[in-house]
């Protein structure tokens, strides 16, 4: 499967925010259309972003109508979903995505969203973009919004980060795949399930039980996810819960625990996910990785 290019965007161009999973406010998002105004772009509001059943965006129907007609609108040139939490998944198999196909713009955001990333890179080979979403802008650092930028105006970002004592040492050069490791693990054995042979892994979460993690890494691993990675990337592993009595690892031992018998290089600590310093991470574009005195990744 060919990927795709995006086309960066310019001044003037119309992001559409939408949400397809918990519920939002417009006060909640003024901080972040303020900052992308600033920007120089245009917000289209999805027409029922502000609606709210329960927990969620609205109703299954009224999440779909928004990000369907979002991916429809040729004067939509990117979309950016405004929070996660839990719903993407009642979403995704009601969508039509061939116009998606024939006219990509950047998917974004993180969390819930991996839903979207898994599926498109899966079945469409389209490139998305993991990265901070407008409910956390306020918080996020500056290093990491100036870096969201200049994704979505076309500039390359790389990073380099202190070692940490876990890592493995080594080189890759692969697409670059993954998200949140409990959405990761909901898709398994579904449609939305990505193939990561010969990719670079990256995974994230947070408030998960420890024996949590362990689950969901050897599911992955029994799965064949983790034995053919080119390379695994650790990102935020925030706020982990134990029991009264403890599992005895924490979440970063028990990854490196599951992937001990593999031989590829091994991150941790790369600065994305549910923390505030987090960083934009293209998937599905190739992507190298160099892991030694510090790790590096571009």
């Amino acid at each position: 499967m060919k990927n795709t290019q995006i086309p960066n965007l310019k001044p003037g161009d119309t992001i559409a925010l939408i949400s397809t999973a918990r519920k939002v406010s417009k006060e909640e998002l003024n901080f972040a259309v303020n900052l992308l105004e600033s920007w120089g772009f245009k917000i289209s509001f999805g027409e029922k972003i502000f609606q709210e059943e329960h927990q969620f965006a609205g109703s299954v129907e009224q999440r779909t109508q928004d990000l369907q007609e979002a991916i429809n609108d040729e004067n939509v040139k990117a979309i950016l979903f405004v929070r996660g939490g839990y719903g993407s998944v009642q979403v995704v198999d009601y969508i039509d995505w061939s116009r998606f196909q024939r006219n990509p713009k950047w998917m974004i955001g993180f969390s819930d969203i991996t839903v979207f990333h898994s599926h498109i890179h899966q079945n469409f080979g389209i490139p998305t973009l993991h990265a901070a979403m407008p409910i956390t802008y306020q918080k996020n650092s500056e290093a990491s919004l100036e870096n969201l930028k200049k994704v979505l105006f076309g500039e390359r970002v790389s990073y380099q980060i202190e070692a940490h004592p876990f890592n493995r040492e080594g080189k890759a050069e692969a697409e670059i795949v993954g998200g949140n490791l409990s959405i990761l693990y909901s898709l398994l054995a579904s449609e939305s399930q990505m193939n990561t042979d010969g990719k670079i892994l990256f995974i994230e979460d947070l408030d998960e039980y420890l024996y949590h993690i362990d689950r969901m890494m050897q599911a992955l691993k029994r799965a064949g996810m983790l034995k053919n990675l080119a390379g695994l990337i650790i990102g935020g592993m925030s706020d982990m819960n134990d029991n009264t009595i403890p599992f005895g690892k924490t979440a970063k031992e028990i990854i490196s625990d599951v992937v001990s018998e593999y031989n590829y290089p091994l991150a941790f600590g790369f600065p994305a996910g549910h923390i505030d310093d987090n960083n934009p991470i293209v998937f599905g574009e190739t992507g190298k990785l160099e892991v030694g005195e510090f790790t590096k990744i571009k």
